[in-house]
């Protein structure tokens, strides 16, 4: 999320809000419209989940009437030369009580309590926190490779299993390829912003230790931030650098 976003105080606008997304086709349109990142005219939301334009052009009203999306005219690719120019709808700044996408404080949390724990004095306490999100996130990955029992896992199959972590922690991946995931939200914002360093360091280290409990090849958590969006990327690895003889 944009680190600019406002928060609605109010509670009964907030539970409104939520109301709205309580009907499976609104909610998944509005799913569809945050990953798409531009915005998105009525009949690209109605194919997303399969209804007719009229009945979208409805659910996207709501959800404008509900301050979760905004409408305007304009083009949303190529500029159209002739005739107007279709309604789109992109999602607004405005957090509700009820995170849209999910914020993981409490991960965070024990993640640095589990630090706190483990702090030496030989060691700073950034690196510790580090060192912890990692073991978290071999540990989430081996779970994950026990229960599924998935076999040898290639970089498309191991991204397609890896995208119903990142689904439940609220990371929003976006599979720009077969072999590339973008992960349009920080489940840790707003608290990235106030300590980059620290929680970004902690982030990458979490979803790589992820990709190694779950023995996933071919593939590597990358730092990569881009503004409004998780710090970390999911790509594919680099070959090592070749070494120079002696």
């Amino acid at each position: 999320m944009p680190s600019d976003e406002a928060t609605t105080t109010d509670p009964t606008g907030a539970i409104e809000s939520v109301s709205v997304l309580g009907e499976e086709s609104r909610r998944r349109m509005f799913a569809f419209i945050r990953r798409a990142g531009r915005p998105v005219t009525r009949d690209e939301a109605a194919a997303s989940v399969g209804i007719s334009r009229k009945l979208a052009a409805f659910h996207l009203d709501k959800l404008v009437d509900a301050g979760l999306l905004r409408a305007r005219y304009g083009a949303p690719g190529a500029v159209r030369k002739v005739g107007r120019q279709p309604k789109v709808y992109e999602p607004t700044d405005t957090q509700i009580t009820v995170s849209i996408p999910e914020r993981r404080h409490e991960l965070l949390a024990g993640l640095l309590l589990e630090a706190v724990l483990d702090e030496d004095g030989d060691r700073r306490a950034v690196e510790t926190a580090v060192e912890a999100a990692g073991r978290r996130g071999r540990s989430l990955g081996r779970t994950e490779r026990e229960l599924s029992r998935p076999g040898r896992l290639g970089a498309e199959r191991g991204l397609t299993l890896c995208g119903q972590m990142l689904e439940a922690y609220g990371f929003e991946p976006v599979r720009e390829s077969p072999t590339e995931v973008r992960l349009r939200n920080c489940p840790f914002h707003p608290l990235a912003a106030k300590a980059p360093g620290l929680v970004c360091g902690m982030n990458h280290a979490f979803l790589a230790g992820y990709l190694d409990g779950l023995d996933v090849g071919g593939v590597e958590a990358v730092l990569a931030p881009s503004p409004g969006e998780c710090c970390v990327q999911l790509r594919p690895a680099q070959p090592p650098a070749p070494t120079e003889p002696a």
